[in-house]
């Protein structure tokens, strides 16, 4: 498929050059050229540099959320990023607007907002949680936003940001969050986490949901990393409870960088309330004139934005339609399995053991011998595994902090002679891990 795209993409910039060429032949300002012999010696040792990357594109790799874009993808977004267009004003990118436009109607209509709804593309899913939050001060100017211990790091930060109080809401053994540690009248809008980002956990909106409407609190879902998988909500695969709630939220987040098949530069926030973009409105004295109709930068943050993010990922709903059995939920299915199969792989292993049952397509397990009984020598020994792997590139996993008391909860055989104890965890999100997940298991084995 690379080897096609690269074809493909070679015949469509000569295709494009031909459109450049009708507006009369220009060459290329003397000051911008580069002899063909420098060009060549850079990307030749470019080349050489980035092989200094770990493989990313592999099955090996099962560490962090990293992963290529899709062909397809990459293509469209170098194809379109021959022009550089700019999405914040129509006539920055007319086409490129226009199917921005296009996708998130796409995005809409899959998380269930339909057609009225308000949303836009962002630079990452960090600026798309950025802006939810922000329409969320504006909406209720002096309360706080409180989101749960378990959720991205980046909320706190960006609370910090806007000025805005913020909680953070204690979740109890069973998943649930603590309502009753919180006031109620206090709070303008809750955080639900569909996707955390450490384990791959799924809150409990079914619960939120509510608790907050009954006291007229604001939801904001931070799909970023797990969104995608609402292809799967009546598959069985997951539980689909919390999933099929998401239309019920005041704003949801996600990233298409992730399990989009995009890549970076792509993020995605929606409103279910269109009227929310009274908090956007703002005039420019040089930008909007080349429509009557509405600019995308008249309802985003951001100013400047790349087309080619939209192009691209135009170009992979085009390819990959967001059903269960065609496009993204065959892929996100083959995602699910392999933690599913890595997580019985390890039950039976004398090896490792499971530290919680996978919900997505992320796993947590640490190694164990016969003479493991405190938490540091289970610390010790992740440590050992993740760096031997790395060591004779066999694989690539990451590492998880977890406080021991939790630990212990859970695991209650193992004493506590730390505060934390690192364990190993993997992020199986290419399709292909399915089948290359048992390899891997036994990779991780022989270095124990």
């Amino acid at each position: 498929m690379n080897n096609q795209a690269e074809k493909t993409l070679h015949q469509a910039l000569e295709n494009l050059r031909s459109w450049k060429d009708s507006f009369g032949n220009q060459e290329t300002d003397s000051t911008l050229s580069v002899p063909d012999s420098n060009v060549e010696a850079i990307l030749f040792d470019l080349s050489k540099r980035l092989k200094g990357n770990y493989p990313f594109h592999h099955p090996v790799y099962a560490g962090q959320m990293l992963k290529p874009p899709h062909p397809i993808a990459w293509a469209a977004y170098a194809l379109a990023m021959s022009i550089n267009p700019n999405n914040h004003a129509l006539d920055g990118g007319p086409p490129s607007s226009e199917m921005e436009k296009e996708v998130m109607v796409k995005l809409s209509t899959f998380f269930g907002y339909g057609d009225e709804f308000l949303g836009h593309l962002t630079s990452s899913g960090t600026i798309a949680n950025l802006e939810a939050l922000w329409v969320a001060r504006q909406s209720n100017p002096g309360k706080k936003i409180a989101f749960s211990e378990n959720s991205h790091y980046t909320h706190g930060r960006m609370c910090g940001v806007l000025g805005v109080d913020s909680q953070t809401i204690s979740v109890l053994e069973d998943g649930s969050f603590d309502l009753n540690s919180i006031n109620p009248t206090e709070i303008g809008t809750i955080v639900v986490t569909l996707g955390t980002t450490g384990l791959g956990e799924v809150e409990p909106l079914d619960q939120i949901l509510p608790w907050a409407k009954k006291h007229g609190i604001r939801i904001h879902i931070d799909a970023a990393y797990g969104g995608f998988f609402r292809t799967l909500k009546d598959s069985g695969l997951i539980d689909g409870t919390s999933w099929k709630l998401m239309p019920e939220a005041d704003s949801i987040v996600v990233d298409p960088h992730k399990h989009g098949l995009q890549p970076y530069g792509c993020g995605a926030i929606l409103f279910k309330n269109p009227e929310v973009g009274k908090y956007y409105k703002h005039d420019s004295p040089y930008t909007y004139f080349t429509s009557e109709e509405l600019h995308l930068g008249e309802i985003s943050l951001e100013c400047s934005r790349a087309g080619a993010a939209a192009v691209a990922l135009w170009a992979t709903l085009e390819c990959f339609p967001l059903k269960e059995n065609e496009g993204f939920g065959p892929v996100l299915a083959k995602c699910r399995q392999a933690a599913l199969t890595g997580y019985s792989l390890i039950v039976e292993s004398d090896k490792l053991e499971p530290y919680k049952k996978p919900e997505l397509d992320i796993l947590t397990y640490f190694p164990i011998n016969s003479s493991t009984n405190n938490v540091s020598e289970i610390s010790a020994l992740s440590k050992k595994v993740f760096e031997a792997g790395m060591k004779d590139q066999s694989f690539y996993l990451s590492l998880f902090k977890v406080p021991s008391s939790t630990f212990t909860r859970l695991h209650p055989q193992f004493t506590a002679d730390e505060d934390q104890v690192t364990i190993l965890r993997s992020v199986l999100m290419r399709p292909e891990q399915a089948d290359f997940v048992e390899e891997l298991v036994k990779r991780i084995e022989s270095h124990l």
